[in-house]
């Protein structure tokens, strides 16, 4: 578990119902969990988040178990409720999910942790609602102009423990669109990135993105270059792989690593023409930890390779940013967003 007390703030746009319980955040991933409480008491100015704690999904047997940890931790002498951005996607009262290491149930979640109130989102999409609060400035830029973002839809994407997506559309309230892009079928470009995908295909009847782009895919990518090549595969984890391809300790590490950001770079390209991003931003657990291989690479030129839709794609910026605290704060403004349209309704 880590700790962090930096209070972080995002722009709400519209005064929030006023909150009779406690708050917290949580941003709940496939390896991480990250959670804090939430001051909505500033209205439309800010929303601000504090008592900031990191744990590991691995260490508790279930979400409520972390909630707990947290709730005792924090002190709270009133049941609060959560609004918790999830890996997965919500069917009835369970979370359908590939990356979490228990299941999920709304109702048992909100007893076991004694909750007053529990909404799920899906964890991209409150990426997707925390797009207002990134600054620019602080986040580095991987391609395409350097001027300001046209206004328009905004596309979140990034690749952890699986691979996720989403679309903001600016509005009052914006819409924000969760997608399930890491199951769409991967499209590969290269000969080389053909083989990998033949070696996938005898593993798997369908290969989505995931199986690249991901934590996982990249050991997936890693062994199918070691299969082609007839040899016994020495690395068994991303971090592994991830550290021999920066220090070039292993040629094939460094050929695996490449293919991913190649292969990101391509997929972030189609995304933004589905949907008519205007902006690009790389988050999730990957990109921050391989930036300078992923700024070295062909990542610019792949994104734009698009035929005639490459000068589209040019003018269109690409901006890698930390996850961090950007999950907890867009849960927490869906949430009272949310609340504000149950109160008017």
């Amino acid at each position: 578990m880590s700790r962090g007390d930096t209070p972080m703030a995002a722009p709400t746009g519209t005064a929030p119902a006023a909150l009779s319980s406690p708050l917290i955040a949580a941003d709940v991933g496939g390896t991480h969990a990250r959670l804090a409480l939430v001051d909505a008491s500033r209205g439309a100015s800010q929303v601000e988040l504090h008592g900031y704690r990191r744990y590991s999904c691995a260490d508790y047997p279930g979400l409520a178990a972390i909630l707990s940890d947290f709730i005792a931790e924090q002190g709270l002498e009133t049941r609060p409720e959560a609004a918790i951005a999830i890996a997965g996607l919500l069917v009835g009262d369970t979370l359908v999910h590939a990356n979490l290491p228990w299941s999920v149930s709304v109702s048992g979640t909100a007893a076991d942790a004694n909750l007053a109130g529990l909404r799920l989102i899906n964890d991209f999409e409150a990426m997707a609602w925390a797009v207002p609060s990134i600054n620019l400035r602080q986040a580095r830029r991987i391609c395409g102009p350097e001027i300001a973002v046209q206004p328009g839809p905004a596309m979140m994407i990034g690749p952890g423990t699986g691979f996720g997506a989403a679309l903001r559309v600016p509005g009052d309230p914006p819409v924000v669109v969760a997608t399930e892009a890491g199951h769409a079928a991967l499209s590969v470009r290269d000969p080389r990135e053909l083989q990998v995908l033949s070696v996938l295909m005898k593993r798997w009847s369908h290969v989505g993105n995931e199986r690249v782009l991901s934590g996982p895919g990249l050991v997936n990518t890693y062994e199918a270059l070691c299969e082609i090549e007839g040899i016994d595969p020495r690395l068994d984890t991303p971090a592994r792989i991830t550290h021999a391809a920066q220090t070039g300790d292993d040629p094939i590490a460094a050929e695996a690593l490449s293919m991913f950001c190649s292969i990101l770079a391509s997929v972030a390209g189609d995304l933004a023409l589905t949907f008519g991003a205007k902006s690009v931003y790389l988050a999730g657990g990957i990109p921050a930890q391989i930036a300078d291989f992923l700024l070295a690479g062909d990542f610019a030129s792949r994104f734009v390779d698009k035929g005639v839709m490459s000068e589209v794609l040019a003018r269109v910026p690409v901006y890698l940013v930390e996850h961090g605290q950007l999950g907890l704060l867009g849960a927490a403004t869906w949430y009272l967003e949310q609340r504000r349209a149950d109160a008017m309704a």
